[in-house]
């Protein structure tokens, strides 16, 4: 024990040599398998040499913070000795998500902001969508035989229909969750957010999707000499996150401006009134024409540019979480979910990264007496196969850049398999093996998950060994 904490303290010492020394930390925290710091000047972290330290299994730079792989379990021994060296130990991981923040452009923190509204409210999204998975699993002909499971054994009847009311009950108040947690993220108390989203689906209101279909007709009043309609915002994920901003920023100029003896009950009473007069009046409408072009847009790439719109967006779905941009499709799916009840993207954010986990597949392959390599390569893929992929993107396949070519081809490759089968999702938010539970089962959904994943796996392996060996094959000529 003596050995390791002495082997620890030499890490930690190393580390803090590279990083720029202890002046250039603003903070220190630890996830489960990577030591993060934010720094000052990132160009001061020597990678290269970072990466040579002992035990560490890869080094990279990501949303503003060094991130080092240690594997887990190691890596809480590592933080405890390098956060005591660095005085760093009260520190928490949002506390450093925080200070990461403080370091990104506007732009960064929109997409970041959007990101954490999601955060917040994905344990019950995931929760909701593996539950439909498993009704599905339970209710899908063809899967085990020529009956479902609950044809042939009756006793899951009755199981399977607490399910399916259990996983659909978030998403029939999920606009509500958006705009307490948007009114939360953005600074506004949240509990004024769950009154706008009580509001949003109130039961006096007439029934957006029976609107939509035609069936209810809505009544309809003046506002201030503006013609209104009482239609719901069932399913308005862009109406509600646009809401929590709208709460947020109200809540708090009120509570600047009204005087102490009545801000009690003005600011509120003034925040819920004038966030739903805008709800009816503007941004309602506007959120529902920004939805609809969502909607609209993604759909017309399905119709009209079929297969190679697939393939495209396989293709780059892993070059768009280098750039953190995929933090926003979450609340695009959820949108595509409502209008149209299947979601097409995440078996293809599915692919694209599985494609990416064959790619370090291929690399170990070709690096195989390199131990460093492969004690990196195995634990980057081994986080691929429930759903992350920054460990293997930026610990293996853009460091060595050939890589992340192959991987994004790979993801093109199983993205047509994904067009051509109709494999599509009932939930979103989980990928890889968590995200079979979530594979629509029409069309042998299940079955064509597993070999898409499987065309992904295979061809970012081959693409990546493929190159590797010609661009050997160059170097002995």
């Amino acid at each position: 024990m003596e050995a390791k904490e002495k082997q620890y303290k030499q890490i930690s010492q190393e580390i803090l040599k590279y990083i720029g020394g202890e002046e250039n930390i603003i903070g220190v925290a630890h996830c489960a398998t990577r030591l993060r710091i934010v720094l000052e000047d990132n160009e001061k972290a020597e990678l290269k040499k970072i990466e040579d330290i002992d035990l560490v299994k890869g080094v990279f730079i990501a949303g503003d913070q060094l991130q080092i792989i240690f594997g887990a379990g190691l890596v809480n021994n590592i933080y405890a000795v390098f956060s005591k060296l660095t005085g760093t130990e009260d520190m928490s991981l949002s506390d450093v998500k925080s200070k990461s923040a403080l370091k990104q452009n506007p732009f960064q923190k929109a997409i970041k902001s959007l990101s954490d509204v999601f955060i917040e409210i994905m344990p019950g999204i995931l929760a909701a969508a593996l539950l439909m998975g498993i009704t599905g699993l339970l209710g899908q002909k063809g899967l085990f035989g020529p009956k479902s499971i609950v044809e042939m054994y009756p006793i899951f009847q009755g199981i399977n229909r607490f399910v399916q009311i259990v996983s659909t009950g978030i998403f029939t108040i999920l606009p509500l969750l958006v705009v307490y947690s948007a009114t939360k993220r953005y600074g506004g108390r949240p509990i004024l957010g769950l009154v706008l989203g009580a509001i949003m689906l109130h039961p006096a209101l007439a029934d957006a999707f029976e609107v939509a279909k035609g069936s209810q007709n809505p009544e309809s009043i003046s506002l201030f000499g503006l013609p209104v309609q009482l239609v719901g915002f069932q399913g308005g994920i862009i109406i509600a996150l646009m809401m929590g901003y709208v709460v947020a920023k109200l809540d708090q100029f009120f509570n600047k401006k009204v005087p102490d003896m009545i801000k009690l009950f003005l600011a509120p009473l003034l925040t819920v009134f004038i966030s739903s007069l805008l709800l009816f009046t503007i941004v309602g409408p506007l959120g529902r024409e920004l939805a609809s072009l969502v909607t609209v847009s993604l759909l017309w790439m399905t119709q009209n540019l079929g297969i190679f719109g697939f393939m495209f967006f396989a293709g780059i779905q892993q070059i768009i979480v280098i750039t953190g941009l995929h933090h926003v499709m979450g609340a695009v799916e959820a949108q595509l979910l409502t209008d149209t009840g299947r979601n097409f993207i995440n078996p293809l954010a599915s692919v694209a990264l599985m494609a990416q986990g064959g790619a370090v597949l291929g690399y170990i392959l070709l690096n195989r007496k390199d131990t460093k390599v492969k004690e990196m390569g195995y634990s980057a893929f081994g986080s691929v196969l429930f759903g992350i992929s920054e460990p293997a993107i930026f610990g293996v396949t853009l460091k060595y850049k050939f890589p992340l070519i192959a991987g994004c081809l790979g993801g093109m490759i199983a993205g047509a398999y994904v067009y051509l089968s109709k494999l599509t999702a009932i939930g979103f938010g989980t990928t890889a093996l968590p995200g079979f539970a979530i594979a629509a089962s029409e069309n042998h959904g299940h079955m064509n998950y597993l070999i898409a994943h499987l065309i992904a796996l295979l061809c970012g392996a081959l693409f990546t060994l493929a190159y590797g060996a010609i661009k050997s094959k160059r170097s002995t000529l």
